[in-house]
C-alpha cells in the first residue's frame, strides 16, 4: 500500500513531466555538478563551477550532502529527464516505510500502514513534492518518524508494539534486557540524527527540537533521567558523525554573506499564518501554505475525536493534540520572541515549515481512526479501506496537480539544463553562498577564462537595474589590458593550472569566485595577499614575463576538524554496537 501511495505521488512526473517548482533548478544543478566532479575523479565536492556565470560558488560546503549524492547517484542508472520523477518515488516510500515503524509502537499493522499512507499523502507532502520541489526537506521526512519513534523509546527497555484497542498498551519496563535495548536504541537514534543533518539543515533544526519536547515530556512522567541521557548520548554521537559536514559548514558561514538566507521576504516574520507582505509571489505560497497547516490541524481534530470516541485512546491522542497546538502557537505574531531568540530557528526562514513535524500527528491521528471498535472486523475493515486509501490517493494527486504543478519555462526544462554543463555560460548564484564583501549581482556573463589587466579593480560590471535584469554579457574594456597571453594547462573545478605571459606588470584576473579555500601559487610561491574585486573575482598580481599558476581547493583546518570528528564518532558508534552484541551473546 505504501509503495502504491508512492507510486501515485511520482506516476504524474512520468506523465506530465517534472514540475518546475522553486528548488527545481537548485536540485539539478546540483546534480549535474556532482556528476561533473565524478567525471574529474572529484569524490566529495565542495564547488559549483556553473554558479556566478561560470565564476562559481561553495554550495556543497554548506547543503547537506545526502540529496544531491542520491540524485547523481541516480543519474548513473537512468536519464536526466526521469532522475526527479524516481528520485521523489524513492524519497516517498521511504516517508511511508518510516512513518509504518512509528506507527506500529502504537497500532495493529494495517492501521499503521494506512499512517504510513497518510504520511505519504499529506498536503504539506504534495505541496513539497510539486510546487516547491524541495527535494531535502522532502527527503528529510524520511528520518523524522524514526527520530521520534527513537527518542519516545530513550531510556527504557523497549519489548514490543503499545498498541491501540483490545491489545496491550505500555511495554516500557526497567528489567534483564534494559541496558541491551537501550544501547541499541542509542546506536539507532544517533544513525537518525546525523542522516538528517546529512539531509536537510531547517528540518534538522526542528528534528533536534522535537526530540527535546519528547525526551522532556517523557523524562517528567516517568521521573527518571535515563531517557536524557540516553538522547544526550545519542545526539552527541549524530553530530559526530556529520561533522565532516557540519563543522565546515558552520565555520565557514563567516566567510559568507549567510544573513541573505533570511533578508526580507525569508525573514519568520514576513510569513506567520495568512500574513501579507505586498509581494504577490510569496503572499501566494503563504496563503498556500497557511490553508494547508489549517486543513491538517482540522483533520487531526477530526479524526482523533473519531477515534476518541470508538477506542478512547487518551494516552496516545493527548501528545498528538499538544503537539498540534504548540506548532499552531508557533505560525502566530506573538511566537516571534521565540523565533528570533532559540538557537537557529530563526533559519528556518518559513514558520509554516513545521507543518513537516505536524505531519506526524496527521498521520498518526488518521491511523488510529481507521481501527475498528472489535479487534475481529480489523482484517474485513482493512480491506475496505485500502479500497478507500487508493481513491484518495487518486483524488489527493490529481487536486495537488491542479493546485501546485509548476509549469516549466524553456530555459528551466532538464534538456536545456544540461546545455549548461559543461562549457555553458552558468547561471546566477546563490545569494547566502556570496563571499562577504561581494556583490554577486555585478558578475558579467560569457567572460573570459583569465583576463591581463592593469588595475585589480578594472572591468568591473555594473549593478542591474532590478532583480529582474539580467547581468550584461562581458564587453571588451581596451585601455584595461595588458598586452600579454595565456595557456590553460589543466582546467577541472577544483584543480586549475595556467601560464601568463605579460608584457609589463599587471593582474591576472580569473572567472573564479575568490574564497579562502583556494591555494594560490605563481612560480611555486603562494599568493596569501590577493587584491579584492567588488565582484569577487580571484586576482592575481603577475610580473613582467612568464607566471605559471595553480589554484587547487584545499581542504582547510576546519575541515580536517570535521573529519576527525567522524572518523572518532564513528569508532565510538561501533564500540558501542559492538559492546551491545557482546552483552546479547552473554544473554542467549
Amino acid at each position: 500500500m505504501i509503495a502504491v501511495c508512492a507510486i501515485f505521488v511520482s506516476l504524474p512526473l512520468a506523465i506530465r513531466g517534472n514540475s518546475c517548482g522553486h528548488d527545481f533548478d537548485f536540485h539539478l544543478q546540483s546534480w549535474l555538478a556532482v556528476v561533473q566532479h565524478w567525471h574529474q575523479a572529484t569524490i566529495y565536492p565542495h564547488w559549483v563551477e556553473a554558479a556566478n556565470y561560470g565564476a562559481g560558488e561553495p554550495r556543497f560546503v554548506f547543503y547537506p550532502p545526502l540529496t544531491w549524492m542520491l540524485g547523481a547517484l541516480l543519474s548513473i542508472v537512468m536519464p536526466w529527464a526521469a532522475v526527479p520523477g524516481v528520485f521523489t518515488f524513492s524519497v516517498m516510500a521511504g516517508c511511508g516505510l518510516s512513518m509504518y515503524q512509528l506507527a506500529r509502537r502504537w497500532l495493529p499493522p494495517n492501521a499503521a500502514a494506512l499512517a504510513g499512507c497518510a504520511y505519504v499523502l499529506n498536503p504539506y507532502a504534495l505541496f513539497v513534492a510539486y510546487e516547491r520541489t524541495a527535494y531535502g526537506e522532502l527527503a528529510a521526512g524520511i528520518w523524522l518518524p524514526l527520530i521520534v519513534l527513537y527518542g519516545t523509546r530513550s531510556g527504557t527497555a523497549y519489548l514490543g508494539s503499545e498498541t491501540l484497542g483490545s491489545e496491550t498498551l505500555g511495554s516500557e519496563t526497567w528489567g534483564a534486557e534494559t541496558e541491551r535495548s537501550r544501547t541499541r536504541n542509542v546506536v539507532a537514534l544517533a544513525l537518525a540524527i546525523a542522516a538528517v543533518w546529512l539531509t536537510n539543515a531547517p528540518a534538522a533544526v526542528m528534528s533536534c527540537y522535537t526530540l527535546a519536547a519528547i525526551i522532556l515530556w517523557k523524562s517528567i512522567r516517568l521521573r527518571r533521567w535515563q531517557p536524557i541521557l540516553d538522547s544526550a548520548i545519542a545526539l552527541l554521537l549524530g553530530l559526530g558523525l556529520a561533522s565532516f559536514y557540519l563543522v565546515p559548514a558552520a565555520y565557514e558561514r563567516r566567510w559568507v554573506d549567510i544573513a541573505r538566507a533570511i533578508g526580507p521576504g525569508m525573514r519568520v516574520q514576513d510569513s506567520f499564518l495568512f500574513a501579507r507582505t505586498g509581494e504577490s509571489f510569496h503572499d501566494q505560497v503563504l496563503r498556500t501554505a497557511s490553508w494547508i497547516f489549517v486543513s491538517m490541524l482540522v483533520t487531526i481534530a477530526a479524526a482523533g475525536l473519531f477515534a476518541g470516541k470508538r477506542q478512547s485512546p487518551r494516552r496516545f491522542l493527548w501528545p498528538l493534540y499538544a503537539t498540534a497546538a504548540l506548532l499552531l502557537a508557533l505560525q502566530l505574531p506573538w511566537s516571534q520572541f521565540i523565533w528570533t531568540h532559540a538557537p537557529e530557528l530563526k533559519f528556518l526562514q518559513f514558520p509554516w515549515r513545521w507543518s513537516l513535524v505536524l505531519s506526524i500527528p496527521f498521520a498518526l491521528s488518521l491511523g488510529a481512526a481507521a481501527l475498528p471498535p472489535n479487534r475481529n472486523q480489523l482484517k474485513s475493515r482493512f480491506v475496505l479501506q485500502k479500497i478507500l486509501t487508493l481513491v484518495a490517493a487518486i483524488a489527493l494527486v490529481s487536486t495537488s496537480t491542479w493546485l501546485f504543478w509548476q509549469r516549466c519555462d524553456e530555459e528551466d526544462v532538464v534538456s536545456a539544463q544540461l546545455t549548461l554543463w559543461p562549457g555553458g555560460s552558468g547561471f546566477e548564484g546563490t545569494d547566502e553562498y556570496t563571499p562577504l564583501g561581494v556583490d554577486n549581482s555585478i558578475i558579467q556573463q560569457s567572460l573570459p577564462p583569465i583576463r591581463i589587466l592593469n588595475a585589480a579593480d578594472a572591468e568591473t560590471g555594473v549593478p542591474p537595474a532590478s532583480d529582474e535584469q539580467a547581468n550584461p554579457s562581458y564587453t571588451i574594456d581596451p585601455s584595461s589590458h595588458v598586452a600579454g597571453e595565456f595557456r590553460i594547462e589543466r582546467w577541472q573545478t577544483e584543480d586549475i593550472a595556467f601560464s601568463v605571459r605579460s608584457a609589463e606588470p599587471g593582474f591576472a584576473v580569473v572567472r573564479l569566485m575568490d574564497y579562502p579555500a583556494w591555494v594560490v601559487r605563481a612560480n611555486d610561491t603562494v599568493v596569501i595577499a590577493r587584491p579584492h574585486r567588488d565582484d569577487g573575482l580571484l586576482t592575481i598580481p603577475v610580473q613582467r614575463g612568464l607566471t605559471r599558476i595553480k589554484i587547487t581547493y584545499s581542504a582547510t583546518p576546519d575541515v580536517w576538524l570535521g573529519r576527525g570528528l567522524s572518523a572518532v564518532s564513528l569508532a565510538a558508534l561501533l564500540l558501542l554496537a559492538g559492546l551491545r552484541r557482546k552483552a546479547e551473546g552473554r544473554i542467549s
